[in-house]
């Protein structure tokens, strides 16, 4: 536990394209946080961080090594954005040098490697360690979650829920398909984590999935496909069914349906990125949000925030409120998302 009064200090490992947002968030936006040190590897991104962050009272010291930020005696928690692939063995350095971690999803690629996170974070009790699924602190997932803890709508059975990006024909999805651990992993992580979630964590029972290739051929030589769909079924007859995109022309499009023996709620079905509406020829529209930086921009300051309150104020690791989703959350999704992907290449039913 950190005193309130201290600012946490926080050095933020990555910085591509979301890292450049938590940096600018916890270097300008979030009380009691200071960006103490940043490290990347590429000079490029040094070099922004440079420029772009030395505004703040304090400005960030950098790194080119990991080992050398975790020696940093002035550096009290480390938030990493970094790839999938390191995650699991960077939230047990950072522990072990006995820094608080938040981390990017996914906890793992591999299951074994969750676990062995577990069992070190179980060793530094004192130390907080959460997982960055944002839409926990998204204010309208938040306010669905209270109205069903409210009863509101019954008791929830089943969750439809999709994550689908606009286009992208520049192939960023494609050079990351090597490292992303599919596209289950990478986007329908998500909206596993807010099914679980919303329908009060129920243990996973069976998954099916299958996908297609629609415009991206490079995803094939890796096992990969730019639209994926999927059923989940959980313990006590509750569902999930899942949609993930690359190629929506419209843009970003996350929404999430919950549906109870009493009603159901929606959040986010129409991506709109405001309230203005265009009347012409065309019809009657609105601009959608092109991203999920602007779609869950609210959602990422908050979680930073959160994270920074839960090591001052000592809240408990499984307090979702104030640490956000848990590592044995995590492990979960991660979980799932590997079932999902080995049934989207067998073509078979998997039973977890």
């Amino acid at each position: 536990m950190k005193p309130a009064t201290e600012r946490l200090r926080i050095g933020v490992v990555g910085l591509g394209r979301l890292g450049k947002r938590h940096a600018e968030n916890l270097a300008y936006r979030v009380p009691g946080a200071t960006l103490a040190a940043a490290c990347s590897p590429l000079q490029d991104e040094l070099a922004w961080a440079r420029d772009a962050l030395h505004q703040s009272l304090d400005a960030p010291r950098l790194y080119a090594d990991y080992t050398e930020l975790l020696a940093d005696p002035h550096v009290d928690a480390v938030w990493l954005v970094t790839p999938s692939s390191l995650h699991a063995q960077q939230i047990v350095d950072a522990l072990q040098a006995g820094k608080h971690v938040f981390c990017e999803k996914p906890l793992s690629l591999e299951i074994a490697e969750c676990e062995r996170v577990l069992a070190e974070a179980a060793r530094y009790p004192h130390l907080q360690a959460t997982i960055g699924f944002m839409r926990r602190f998204d204010p309208s997932y938040r306010d669905a979650f209270e109205k069903i803890a409210a009863g509101r709508i019954g008791l929830p059975f089943l969750v439809r829920s999709q994550t689908t990006d606009q286009n992208d024909n520049d192939g960023f999805f494609v050079r990351f398909a090597a490292t992303s651990g599919g596209i289950f992993l990478d986007c329908t992580v998500h909206d596993i984590d807010v099914a679980r979630w919303l329908l009060g964590k129920p243990r996973a029972t069976r998954v099916f999935a299958a996908g297609t290739v629609a415009l991206h051929d490079g995803l094939r030589e890796f096992g990969d496909v730019d639209n994926g769909v999927a059923i989940c079924e959980f313990e006590g007859g509750k569902l999930a069914m899942f949609y993930a995109s690359r190629t929506q022309a419209h843009g970003n499009d996350t929404h999430s349906e919950i549906i109870g023996t009493a009603g159901a709620l929606t959040v986010g079905r129409n991506p709109r990125a405001n309230r203005v509406e265009i009347y012409d020829a065309s019809g009657i529209r609105n601009e959608c949000t092109p991203n999920f930086f602007d779609r869950f921009e609210d959602a990422f300051l908050h979680e930073a925030r959160a994270f920074v309150a839960s090591v001052q104020n000592g809240a408990g690791k499984g307090d979702a409120a104030s640490s956000g989703a848990t590592l044995a959350d995590a492990l979960e999704a991660t979980r799932i998302g590997l079932a999902l992907r080995q049934s989207l290449q067998s073509g078979e039913a998997v039973t977890l």
